[in-house]
């Protein structure tokens, strides 16, 4: 099926991990034709992740940005948009971990993290490219969303809730614009978040197989699995699914994490 990429541009964020969900998203969102805008806070990753997508032929910028700092995101989206014209996709992947605490535990910086990053961070990108793509009465907005309800993961959950609830407002806010706007629940990730230590606490190789093996699948979830769901979503080819937020879980979460 052809999904219509050819000339368009997408703006993804959270590409830098080499194992990351957003880095398998921009591959394929580059094999099916788009243009990339690269972003990261970690900007080597960001700029190996470039020259993977420069290799199947398509324009791509790396851009290092701490989502989180309204400032900065304002100044990539402006380089973006100078530098390709136009924005089409935004794809929000990028996300922190949080430490693996009960809440009563936790401190206030633990719990800042995952909302600044997660929460505010989706929103600052968001409310960047939104006027953009209203002058132009058109766009996809595909918001990563996940990980709410298991115990030592509270305010990683309560971030990702947020997103959910703001997807589904966001989408009904502009549709009349010709926006569509859907989240993706992945299934837990082989990613940097949970096996780098990224996401606060490395899990060991134990945890990690007793982890995946509670999913329908008995695997984890890859960019290459997440790829072609971001692809539909984000092409024109989608345009009655609206406020969708589509679980690639697999199976019920554990009720512990890890």
């Amino acid at each position: 099926m052809d999904l219509g990429f050819t000339g368009k541009v997408a703006l993804i964020t959270g590409v830098g991990s080499q194992i990351g969900f957003g880095r398998g998203i921009a591959l394929y969102l580059a094999k099916e034709g788009c243009d990339v805008a690269a972003v990261d806070f970690d900007l080597q990753g960001a700029q190996q992740t470039a020259t993977d997508i420069l290799a199947l032929g398509r324009r791509v910028r790396a851009i290092r940005t701490d989502i989180s700092r309204n400032d900065e995101v304002e100044d990539m989206v402006k380089e973006v948009i100078d530098t390709f014209g136009k924005i089409d996709i935004l794809v929000n992947n990028a996300g922190a971990g949080t430490v693996l605490k009960p809440f009563l535990e936790m401190t206030r910086e633990e719990w800042e993290k995952p909302i600044n990053t997660n929460l505010y961070g989706t929103l600052n990108v968001t409310r960047a490219v939104i006027p953009h793509m209203i002058s132009r009465r058109y766009g996809r907005i595909v918001n990563i969303t996940g990980g709410q309800g298991a115990a030592t993961i509270s305010m990683y959950g309560a971030s990702k809730a947020g997103i959910s609830s703001f997807t589904k407002s966001l989408a009904s806010e502009l549709i009349d614009y010709g926006i569509v706007v859907n989240g993706i629940h992945p299934g837990l990730g082989n990613t940097g978040l949970n096996i780098s230590g990224r996401g606060g606490r490395k899990l060991t190789k134990e945890e990690a197989e007793t982890a995946a093996q509670r999913f329908g699948t008995k695997r984890f979830c890859t960019g290459d699995d997440l790829g072609p769901l971001v692809a539909f979503l984000a092409s024109d080819v989608c345009s009655y699914l609206v406020g969708e937020i589509i679980n690639m879980n697999a199976g019920a979460p554990p009720p512990n994490f890890p």
